[in-house]
């Protein structure tokens, strides 16, 4: 989900970390002051019933996701492939946005104006001999449109029926025709498709005039900060109803419910986690049901280790042969199907909030 917002971003990609909310605030507020959705995920019915709710309902997201991205990827190529015909070099671009309507004689029953791409450093031949190429070439009749940083294409008339002579000796001096016969109803189709592919993948996207607002994601200054989940002096998750529309005002439809249903998949990753937790700690500890969840954020990376031997040294006693796996490897835990590395005497289950590394 967030990589296809940044894919809709991509000419504001610097917004995009302010359009990944849940609930309408920032993803570390949310995860720190969670609370269950009672409403969405009732916990009176059995555990099977919410993983079941949750996966329905992340299934029903992934389906639109891919249709709808489908949808738009296959907006961007046409409008990637109609950019490439425009960016080419003279040999295979499109000619519609160069060419004039004066460049051309038509209508005409005789006569016929063909473009040739002559290479630079035969500029001065072409000149000199493009009149005597074959016979019925209108005297001065060639005109250089456009070059490149290979070539010039010019023009040349010259009577019909020495068209094909005209075109074989030309090749033979390397100069190239171009097969290019002036139609404006397709020149003009040709504009309006790129106009209209250009219109629809912008609507799409449209920056939102209203600023977003945040939630606060501040940390004290210390080591470690410590949250119990299901705090109940947390603050409002969300912002009420009518501002989270107000701020959806001016974005086009794709980002929109990109914007929404990020969220909801965010707040059922994190519903997942904690029901992962609840159900780890039984199998763990057994019932009745008594363990304190928390959050644990390193203040930096290289905290990491000592705070897992700090961790390891408190929480030892829960599981002794999880603890001595930690300091030596060797040592097997019966019934296991993880490495070691990823068990510890305490539940452990990471949260990756770095959705767009």
């Amino acid at each position: 989900m967030a990589q296809s917002v940044v894919e809709v971003m991509e000419d504001a990609k610097g917004k995009v970390q302010e359009n990944l909310l849940a609930n309408g605030v920032d993803l570390t507020s949310f995860v720190t002051h969670f609370e269950w959705d009672m409403a969405k995920y009732p916990v009176k019915q059995p555990l099977v019933g919410v993983a079941d709710t949750l996966t329905k309902q992340l299934s029903q997201i992934e389906m639109d996701l891919k249709s709808r991205t489908a949808a738009y990827d296959t907006l961007r190529l046409s409008l990637e492939n109609l950019e490439k015909k425009s960016t080419g070099n003279l040999f295979t671009r499109t000619l519609s946005d160069i060419v004039n309507k004066e460049d051309f004689v038509l209508d005409s029953e005789y006569l016929i104006t063909l473009l040739v791409i002559v290479p630079k450093q035969s500029y001065t031949q072409w000149q000199k001999t493009y009149e005597s190429l074959s016979d019925m070439v209108v005297p001065r009749s060639t005109k250089l449109i456009a070059e490149d940083s290979e070539g010039g294409l010019f023009t040349v008339t010259l009577f019909r029926k020495v068209m094909d002579d005209f075109k074989t000796k030309a090749k033979e001096n390397k100069f190239t025709v171009r097969e290019f016969y002036y139609d404006e109803k397709e020149i003009k189709r040709e504009r309006e498709e790129m106009t209209r592919l250009l219109s629809d993948k912008k609507q799409q996207y449209q920056t939102s005039c209203v600023a977003l607002k945040k939630g606060s994601s501040t940390f004290p200054d210390h080591k470690v900060k410590v949250t119990p989940l299901g705090n109940p002096d947390r603050p409002a998750a969300g912002q009420p109803d009518r501002e989270r529309e107000s701020e959806g005002e001016g974005e086009g439809p794709l980002l929109r419910w990109l914007k929404v249903n990020f969220s909801e998949a965010f707040i059922a990753w994190i519903h997942i986690k904690a029901l992962r937790v609840f159900v780890e700690s039984v199998l763990r500890y057994g019932l009745p049901v008594n363990f304190q969840a928390v959050l644990l954020q390193p203040h930096k990376k290289s905290s990491t280790k000592r705070l897992r031997e700090v961790l390891n040294s408190v929480f030892r006693h829960l599981d002794e042969v999880a603890a001595a796996s930690i300091l030596d490897a060797s040592v097997e835990i019966p019934g296991l199907q993880l490495n070691n590395q990823d068990y510890f005497p305490y539940v452990y289950f990471h949260i990756d909030l770095s959705l767009l590394d």
